[in-house]
Parts: C-alpha cells; sequence; structure tokens
C-alpha cells in the first residue's frame, strides 16, 4: 500500500489508491519485486527548458507542447516570468504559451530567488542581450557532478562582442555594440555551450560558424524550433553548425522530443528489478545507441509505434561501456545501468569520460551490497574507441551481488533515481532522503511507480 505519511492533498493515480503528484523528503521503499506495466514519458528536460528560452526571441506568441511537469521547467517559467514575459496554461494538456511582448530586464535578486539550484539562467543571456541589451547571471548551481564550468558560455558571448563583468553577486553582461557573428570553436562538444551559441547567433549580425558542436537530438529539436521561427541554420558535417543571423524572429509552434534520459532509466529499472514496462512514447532513432547495450547486457526489447516494451531476456551479462557525446553512449544512461549490472554475472567496467564526478552514487549501492570499485583516474585496461581523457572516471561493478535495503541520502538527479531503482530491486526496506532533486527531471515519479506496482511510502 503506497501512502502519502504526514499530510493530506494526494491525487488519484489508480483505482482505490491516491498518490502525490509533489515530491516529499523521503521515501520508504520496501524491494524485492519486478516493476511491470506502463508509463509515459512526456518532452525532453533538455529541450522544453532551452525551447522556453527560445521564446524570448519571438516577436508574437509561441506554444510549446508536450512540456514535462518537473521542477526544471517551473524554474524556467518563473525566471521568463520575472522577465515580463506571460506565461499562460495552452489548449492541450501539457502546452504552454508565451507572450515576451512585456518582456523587462529583472533585478539579479529576483532572478537569484527564482533560479534556486538549476543553471539555467545562463542561457537567458544571448536573448536578453539582443532584447534588452544586457543580462545577470547569478551563482549557478545544479548537480554535484563535476566542475561544469561556464568559461565555454562567457568565451562564446565574448565573441560575439558581449562585455562580461564578474561582480560578487555574479556576472553581469552588456553589449553596447550589439552583437555579430562570430567564428567560434569549442574545445569540447558541449551541450549547453552549443545551445548558448545558437541562442545567440540566429540574432547576431552576420554569419556564425560553429565548430566542434554538440549534435544531440535535442540540440537538433533546439535548431527545428529556431527554424519555425525564421531562423536560418545549417548542420555541416564533422560538427559544423552554420547560422545566418536575421532581424527579425517570429514566434513558434512546436511539440518537444520525447525524453530519452526518462525512456532509458524505466529500461533499465525493468532490467534491475527483472521487470517488464512498456515506455509510451520512447522511440527507437533517438536510442539506437543505448538499445544496442541493453541488448548485450541481456535485456530484451519491442519497438513498437506507441513505445518501447523493456524487460530481461535471460541472464544479465558483463559490458564494458565508455560514455560519450552524441552519438555515443549518454552519461546519464550510466546511473542507472549500474544499478543493472550489480546483477550482471561478471565483471563490468563503465568508463566516465564526459563528468568527472559521476560515480559519487555508487557509495550508496555498495552500502546496500553491491561490488563496486570505482577508479578516480581512469582505467588503461582493454582496447577503447572513445579517446581518454584527463577528467575520466572509471567504475568495476564485479557480479550478481543481492541488495539489501538501507539508508540512503540522493546526490544528484540520474543518481538519484538509480537509489531509487536499487531500493525496488533491494530486498528489505530502505530509506531514501533527499528524494526532491529527481524531481529536476522525472515527471510525476510516484505516480508511474504505483502504476509499475513499487511498494513504498512518502514521508515528508
Amino acid at each position: 500500500m503506497n501512502t502519502l505519511l504526514g499530510g493530506a492533498g494526494a491525487t488519484t493515480s489508480s483505482p482505490g489508491r491516491s498518490m502525490p503528484d509533489q515530491l516529499g523528503e523521503t521515501l520508504a521503499i520496501r524491494g524485492g519485486r519486478p516493476l511491470s506495466g506502463r508509463v509515459e514519458v512526456k518532452g525532453a528536460k533538455n529541450l522544453a527548458t532551452k525551447a522556453m528560452v527560445a521564446a524570448l526571441l519571438g516577436h508574437g506568441t509561441s506554444v510549446l507542447r508536450d512540456v514535462p511537469e518537473i521542477s526544471d521547467v517551473n524554474v524556467v517559467r518563473s525566471l521568463l516570468e520575472v522577465h515580463g514575459v506571460t506565461v499562460t496554461e495552452g489548449d492541450e494538456a501539457g502546452s504552454l504559451v508565451f507572450d515576451p511582448s512585456g518582456a523587462v530586464s529583472a533585478h539579479f535578486e529576483e532572478i537569484d530567488a527564482h533560479a534556486g539550484a538549476s543553471r539555467i539562467p545562463i542561457l537567458f543571456c544571448g536573448p536578453l542581450l539582443h532584447l534588452l541589451g544586457q543580462a545577470f547571471i547569478p551563482d549557478l548551481g545544479g548537480c554535484r557532478i563535476g566542475d561544469r564550468p561556464i568559461n565555454f558560455h562567457l568565451d562564446a558571448l565574448r565573441h560575439f562582442g558581449a562585455v562580461v563583468e564578474k561582480l560578487p553577486s555574479g556576472i553581469r553582461l552588456s553589449a553596447p555594440d550589439g552583437l555579430r557573428g562570430a567564428d567560434i570553436s569549442l574545445p569540447y562538444p558541449s551541450v549547453g555551450a552549443t545551445e548558448q551559441v545558437l541562442l545567440t547567433a540566429v540574432r547576431a549580425k552576420g554569419v556564425t560558424e560553429l565548430r566542434n558542436a554538440a549534435i544531440e537530438p535535442e540540440i537538433m529539436d533546439l535548431i527545428a524550433v529556431l527554424q519555425k521561427m525564421g531562423a536560418i541554420i545549417s548542420y555541416e558535417p564533422n560538427r559544423v553548425i552554420l547560422i545566418e543571423g536575421v532581424d527579425h524572429l517570429e514566434g513558434y509552434d512546436h511539440r518537444c522530443i520525447f525524453d530519452r534520459n526518462e525512456a532509458a532509466s524505466w529500461a533499465c529499472a525493468a532490467l534491475a528489478t527483472d521487470g517488464d514496462i512498456f515506455v509510451g512514447g520512447a522511440k527507437q532513432q533517438e536510442m539506437l545507441t543505448f538499445l544496442n547495450v541493453f541488448r548485450k547486457v541481456g535485456g530484451a526489447f519491442d519497438v513498437r509505434e506507441d513505445g518501447i516494451r523493456f524487460r530481461r531476456g535471460g541472464t544479465l551479462k558483463p559490458v564494458v561501456v565508455e560514455t560519450d557525446v552524441h552519438p555515443g553512449f549518454m552519461t546519464d544512461w550510466q546511473q542507472p545501468l549500474i544499478v543493472a549490472l550489480t546483477q550482471a554475472d561478471g565483471e563490468s567496467i563503465v568508463h566516465e569520460t564526459v563528468y568527472e564526478n559521476r560515480f559519487g552514487f555508487t557509495q550508496a549501492l555498495n552500502k546496500m551490497g553491491a561490488d563496486i570499485v570505482v577508479h578516480p583516474h581512469g582505467l588503461d585496461r582493454g582496447p577503447r574507441r572513445v579517446p581518454r581523457r584527463e577528467l575520466e572516471q572509471a567504475a568495476v561493478i564485479n557480479g550478481p551481488t543481492p541488495l539489501h535495503g538501507a539508508e540512503i541520502v540522493v546526490p544528484d538527479l540520474r543518481g538519484g533515481y538509480s537509489h531509487v531503482i536499487a531500493a525496488l530491486a533491494a530486498q528489505g526496506e530502505s530509506l531514501v532522503s533527499n528524494v526532491g532533486i529527481i524531481q529536476r527531471g522525472y515527471e510525476k515519479l510516484f505516480s508511474k511507480l504505483d502504476v509499475l506496482g513499487a511498494d513504498f511510502d512518502v514521508v515528508r
């Protein structure tokens, strides 16, 4: 029986059961049962929030559809409203309408108060510099998974002609002479820096050539949004994107690409709990790399028109995985996969090449009975396809190891989800605290777990 302890306000998620849609502070999870059923994934967090920022660039209203109900979306909505953008509900569930006609500059204290732990304010810079001639970035938060410096963003903005002034409260930017096209080569194909260049270059005077750009599906979807608005953007071979600046952009009407991170997370949950989960809205093309690894591990999947069914296909087998930028294996996929790999028969290795501190979550898995050794400077063992990076780490997972309940503190978004799935796969009861972080990227998590048959309570 799943109940909300210590408060009212639950909503119905299935007949005879009441479930909260919001996240509490602690979950009491009783594991050991497979997760089975159907869940739906909506728009990608990594597209929806960026498309919302893009609405600032348009003359006229924009409509974004399949927007997920997550805290990151709420943060961006609040930041847009602080800057004078009117945000209303659209004509269908999960749609938002943006009217930027009243956009104004906001005081840094307002921006800081609404940004919370999000790093999204950095992407407001280009649109606000075009619209108002100035922008402000408070101290940035985000998940503690590595340094994640904003130097790529600031260097790109300087190339466009922005003046960057560092203050005790944050960073102030101005563009006294306007922004102009630039020739930019990223030292690493950063998703955030690529988004920054796109959102800035579309209204800059002249042509911008971006080399070593990120090409994730969410980036391509953002390009589609901007093209609908009137932008001229072409993708060249070898990670080169050309943007011809235009004087005027209109609003857009766009349906978000599905969230492939959430889809992969549910797939790994099926593996870890020996369950059977149909992920409605998942698409094969954007998940090709994940599906290959999923099959190698011993998972089985059925691709259908309306989604993908994930389950075990037999005994789980060890694999060697190297995270990389698209079209490689996403760094966001390795954390839930590692939970499943604790049940694989043999030694698995995960090389993390994107972030330098993304294995902290494995400490809790070891506390639950897993056998995971983290090598903070990486491993040279075996052939490699992804070039080694100075910051990379490696995790060696030996299995299968039975998992048992434990008290766990959620460290970050993907690690937090992985802790929840580990607790659901473990025997006994676990207390998982600080689960509010998971709300940043997983829509209606509790309701979905309830539908899949999870046994848990929400403790305030």
